[in-house]
């Protein structure tokens, strides 16, 4: 699917049918311009009295009378099974970057599947807000203002070679990959500046950075 559902000039909140925790929702939506579903995400929606601007996937895991809640023209069914309600979602969203809530917890083999799609630049750049951290893609390069002591991971989906500055164990000479090595665990010194030979990284920090990623990974006006 290449339909393109939402044009925003600024962020966007997807959210899905997993865990969400309390005030994530709204905490997201003040960050950003508008509110998209991903399936069954509409049923936190409304149940925080939201209505998203819409509701878009294959609708087998939200209720009729959840949809009925939703009017027609803002219900988006895509029928095909061989992408997920996520990436359904992000494909049809134009945006500088979307937080997406309700992804993690519950079912792993669901959370797996989104940290997979993450790596695959489906869509804009895209934050998944969890219980205790943020998850990203690293693009090329990227600085994080972190404070000494903050914990830093780093999770190879592909393998990859980074360089780093501020990290209290630096990423030179490592080729991380899944199955070999990885770079859980890692503290901060302070300010971070991180930068990769190509894509497949992910990267895990302390939740509360979610304003300070998003500015990071926002594309500039050059962009």
């Amino acid at each position: 699917m290449n339909k393109l559902i939402v044009d925003e000039n600024e962020p966007v909140t997807l959210v899905g049918g997993g865990d969400l925790g309390e005030g994530d929702l709204n905490w997201a939506l003040s960050l950003t311009s508008c509110l998209v579903a991903a399936d069954g995400g509409a049923a936190h929606a409304l149940a925080q009295n939201r209505l998203p601007r819409a509701v878009i996937g294959d609708f087998d895991s939200i209720s009729p009378q959840i949809l009925a809640q939703m009017p027609a023209a803002q219900q988006v069914h895509v029928a095909e099974q061989d992408t997920t309600d996520f990436e359904k979602a992000l494909q049809a969203i134009r945006a500088p970057l979307v937080v997406a809530v309700g992804f993690l917890g519950g079912r792993v083999d669901h959370q797996l599947a989104v940290l997979n799609t993450l790596v695959q630049d489906i869509g804009p750049p895209c934050i998944v807000l969890g219980e205790r951290e943020v998850i990203f893609h690293l693009p090329a390069q990227i600085t994080l203002p972190l404070t000494a002591g903050e914990t830093v991971s780093l999770f190879p989906l592909r393998r990859v070679s980074a360089c780093s500055t501020g990290l209290e164990w630096p990423l030179e000479g490592l080729v991380m990959q899944p199955g070999g090595q990885i770079g859980t665990s890692n503290r901060a010194l302070g300010p971070v500046a991180i930068s990769v030979d190509g894509p497949g990284l992910l990267g895990l920090l302390p939740r509360h950075h979610l304003p300070a990623l998003m500015q990071a990974l926002r594309p500039g006006p050059q962009d």
